[in-house]
C-alpha cells in the first residue's frame, strides 16, 4: 500500500440518522459512499420505534437501499418497552441498543423520558444489563428558566445522571452520545480510570465529526451548523479533539449525521437541529487527525474501539472489505439531491477535503 494510503479496517459509525421515506432513500446509500461499513441506526422516527416488528421492517428497508452496509438497530426508550420485549429482541438479535431521549431536547424527541428520574425504567435497564444491550444516552437536560438550564450547559447538567446510572448498573454498557463538552470528556475519563483492558470498558462516549470542527460562533447565525447538542466553547472543542485522537478505547466515532430538507434549515423560526455529514464522514475525520499528525489513531477511533464495545464479530458483517483513505482532494458540494425531489446541505459545503476513501479486500 502506498505511503499516502492508510487501511482503516472495518469502519463504523455508531450514531446515524437516515429518517424514512424520500429522505431515507436519498441518504442511506451515502453511508457506504462516506466510507462506513457498519452503521448504528437511531430510532427516533415518527412514531418512534418501540416494537419488534417495526425494527425488523426498518432494517429490511435499509438493507434494500444499501445491501453491503451492516445495520445495527435500536429501540426508543419509552413506557411502551418492557423487560420481556428486551429479552425477546435480544434472543433474535434484532437490536444492539436502546436510545434514551430526554423529552423535547432534539428532533422527534417528544416521546422521550424525564431525565430527572429514570427509576421507572430500571427493570428495562436490568434486562439490558443481562442481555448485554447498550444504553445510548442523549445526555442533555431539557432547558428550563427555573433551573437555569440552557443549550450551553444542558449536557453538563446531565452528567450526574450518567454517573448514577453507572453506579446503579455497573455492568450495563452505556454510551454518552455525541459528547460536546470538556466536562463530559472528563467524566468519561474519570469513570474509566484504572481500566487497562478494553474489554472492561462499560461507559464510553461517541464523538461526532462536526463537533471536532465547530464552536458556538460557527452555528450562531448559521442554520446549517445548528445541531443538538449544540457545539460549545473553544476549550470544549479542544477537549473533544484530544479525546478523539487519544487512542483510548472509550472514545469512538458516532457521526450523529442528521439530514433535514434544505428548506427546513433555512427557516426564520424553528430551524431544524442537525448537521448532515454522512456523505463524507471518514474524510472529515481524516482532515482533523492528519492536521494533528495522529492518522495512526484513526483506525482505533472508527474501527477497533466501536467493534470492541459493541462486541461485533467481523464474520457477521454484510461486507468484509476494508476502508482505505488516500490523498486525493475533492470539493464538498453545495447540496446533495441525486436528482430526487429532496435535497440536503452537507457539512462544510463548497470546502475542499484532502482525503478520499476507497474499499479494499
Amino acid at each position: 500500500m502506498a505511503s499516502n494510503e492508510i487501511d482503516l479496517g472495518v469502519t463504523c459509525d455508531m450514531h446515524v440518522h437516515v429518517r424514512d421515506g424520500a429522505m431515507c432513500e436519498l441518504v442511506t446509500p451515502k453511508i457506504r459512499e462516506g466510507g462506513v461499513s457498519v452503521a448504528y441506526i437511531m430510532p427516533n422516527l415518527q412514531p418512534p420505534i418501540t416494537t419488534l416488528d417495526r425494527v425488523v421492517e426498518y432494517k429490511k428497508t435499509l438493507e434494500k437501499l444499501s445491501p453491503e452496509t451492516t445495520f445495527l438497530m435500536s429501540f426508543y426508550l419509552s413506557k411502551d418497552l418492557t423487560p420481556e420485549l428486551i429479552h425477546q429482541a435480544a434472543a433474535c438479535k434484532a437490536i444492539q441498543g436502546v436510545k434514551c431521549y430526554p423529552a423535547g431536547v432534539t428532533t422527534n424527541s417528544s416521546s422521550g423520558v424525564d431525565p430527572n428520574d429514570f427509576s421507572s425504567f430500571y427493570p428495562i435497564f436490568q434486562a439490558m444489563e443481562q442481555e448485554n444491550i447498550v444504553l445510548n444516552l442523549h445526555g442533555e437536560k431539557p432547558s428550563t428558566l427555573e433551573d437555569n438550564v440552557h443549550v450551553l450547559n444542558a449536557e453538563e447538567k446531565f452528567l450526574p445522571a450518567l454517573k448514577k446510572l453507572h453506579q446503579d448498573f455497573p455492568n450495563l454498557k452505556i454510551i454518552l452520545e455525541h459528547a460536546t463538552t470538556e466536562a463530559a470528556v472528563n467524566i468519561i475519563e474519570e469513570i474509566n480510570k484504572g481500566i487497562t483492558d478494553p474489554q472492561d470498558v462499560k461507559v464510553a462516549a461517541s464523538l461526532t465529526a462536526h463537533h471536532l470542527y465547530l464552536t458556538v460562533d460557527d452555528w450562531a447565525g448559521n442554520p446549517v451548523n445548528f445541531c443538538k447538542p449544540v457545539a460549545k466553547l473553544p476549550n470544549d472543542k479542544a477537549a473533544l479533539v484530544k479525546a478523539a485522537t487519544s487512542g483510548k478505547p472509550f472514545f469512538f466515532f458516532g457521526s450523529d449525521s442528521a439530514p433535514h430538507p434544505v428548506e427546513n434549515k433555512s427557516k426564520y423560526v424553528g430551524v431544524s437541529a442537525g448537521v448532515y455529514t454522512q456523505s463524507f464522514a471518514i474524510s472529515y475525520l481524516a482532515e482533523i487527525f492528519d492536521s494533528l499528525g495522529c492518522l495512526d489513531k484513526l483506525r482505533g477511533f472508527v474501527s477497533t474501539w466501536p467493534l470492541n464495545f459493541y462486541g461485533i464479530d467481523e464474520k457477521d458483517l454484510k461486507c468484509k472489505k476494508k476502508v482505505v483513505i488516500y490523498k486525493k482532494s475533492h470539493l464538498v458540494p453545495i447540496a446533495i439531491t441525486d436528482n430526487k425531489d429532496i435535497a440536503v446541505v452537507p457539512f462544510m459545503a463548497e470546502k475542499r477535503l484532502n482525503w478520499s476513501v476507497k474499499w479494499s479486500d
